[in-house]
Order: structure tokens, then C-alpha cells, then sequence
């Protein structure tokens, strides 16, 4: 069902688009079901869980960490991963940068636009990404690389509404990398949006159900 299913969403997916199977909460067994299909991304939402699959799993496999991250998390996969998506704070970056100094690595990371009308959603508005960006703090850092923004847009089902605040997401993007010439990613769209995300400029998809099932939380 795993391979099915995985061959079916790369099937539709462009060429330069990137699939990050959302792997969190599941078995070992159902990562290598996919790994065996050929998939390599994989994305976990708990650094824990993350840097214990990494321990058993092939080595040839990028984490990307798509949670949201609490600083003092950050030593627990800064020798291994491969991406970190949610970065919503300078002080999280500069915590990713030191955590990186002491494995001698530089850690791409994505910044994380709040896009969404949800307050729950974390993320930088557009006046906290520019002051990040212009900080001193921030040119100091050379441990870390902004590579990509991301952002997630409203539960809803109102489709007007997504596309509008992916849409918004990629004017972001395109300003910002005037600034940022190494920017490559826009990381936007899930199981339920991916389509309207590609749509709208996304080159990075996150998609777990879609390819696993359904998830147990219990």
C-alpha cells in the first residue's frame, strides 16, 4: 500500500518539486516500506523520535525536521539532520547555529512565514522576517544557511482562502531572495493542499497520510 501509494503522489508531483514523507508517529517498518520504494526524505515533527529512527535506520536518509522546535531540542539532531524547516526566531537559529559549531556543520534551515489565520500557527510576519534578516546577529551566524522559507496555511476548506495565503507566501519569497541569493526552497502544501501549493509556486511538499494512512496518536 506504502509503495502504491508513493508511486502515485511522485507520479503527480513535478520533477522539481521535493516530497518529504511525513514519517512521525510512524514504525520503523513503514519508513523502510517507503525507503524500499525508493523515498530518501523523510520528515519528523518530535526531535526525540527523530534522532532514535535515525540511530536504526539507513544512513543515506535526510531528516528534515518539520515541528515546531524548542531550543533546548536542538543538540538531540544537530549531528544528523538534514533540514530544518520551522525556524521562527532568531534565537532558535542562533541556538541551531552554536548546536552546528560543535559538530563543524553548517545546517540549512527554512524560515517559517505565519501566513495562516489561525494564531496557533507559529512563524515570523513580514516586519519580524525583514528585521531577522538586517540584523548583525543574524550576518553573524555562519554555522547555519537559510536556504528556503515555509509556511502552512489555514484548516480549511474554503480552497479561495489557500491559494490566497500560498500565494502571499510566494511574493514573500520572491522579495526575500533579491536579498538571499541562495534561496531554492518555498516549502508549502500538505496531504489536503499540495496541489493548490505547487499551484502557486511551492517546490517543497510535505505529505504523510496520503502515503502511510491515517495516523493513531493513541
Amino acid at each position: 500500500m506504502i509503495k502504491e501509494n508513493l508511486a502515485n503522489i511522485k507520479d503527480a508531483l513535478p520533477e522539481y518539486v521535493t516530497l518529504v514523507a511525513v514519517s512521525k508517529t510512524k514504525p520503523e517498518t513503514d519508513i523502510m516500506a517507503a525507503y524500499e520504494a525508493g523515498q530518501r526524505v523523510f520528515g519528523e515533527n518530535k526531535i526525540q523520535e527523530m534522532a532514535q529512527k535515525w540511530e536504526k535506520l539507513p544512513k543515506d536518509i535526510e531528516w528534515h525536521m518539520i515541528g515546531h522546535v524548542q531550543r533546548n531540542k536542538v543538540k538531540y539532531m544537530a549531528e544528523f539532520v538534514s533540514l530544518v524547516h520551522g525556524v521562527d526566531s532568531l534565537r532558535l537559529l542562533t541556538e541551531i547555529n552554536k548546536q552546528a559549531m560543535k559538530h563543524n556543520r553548517i545546517i540549512p534551515c527554512l524560515l517559517q512565514i505565519h501566513i495562516a489565520e489561525e494564531s496557533t500557527k507559529f512563524g515570523l510576519n513580514t516586519s519580524e522576517l525583514n528585521a531577522l534578516l538586517t540584523s548583525n546577529e543574524f550576518k553573524a551566524l555562519e554555522n547555519v544557511r537559510i536556504c528556503g522559507l515555509m509556511g502552512m496555511a489555514t484548516f480549511t476548506e474554503n480552497q479561495t482562502q489557500i491559494r490566497k495565503e500560498f500565494g502571499n507566501l510566494k511574493t514573500i519569497y520572491d522579495s526575500v531572495k533579491k536579498k538571499i541569493d541562495s534561496l531554492s526552497i518555498l516549502s508549502m502544501g500538505m496531504s489536503g493542499d499540495y496541489q493548490v501549493a505547487i499551484e502557486e509556486g511551492s517546490t517543497m511538499v510535505r505529505i504523510g497520510s496520503s502515503i502511510f494512512g491515517v495516523r493513531n496518536y493513541n
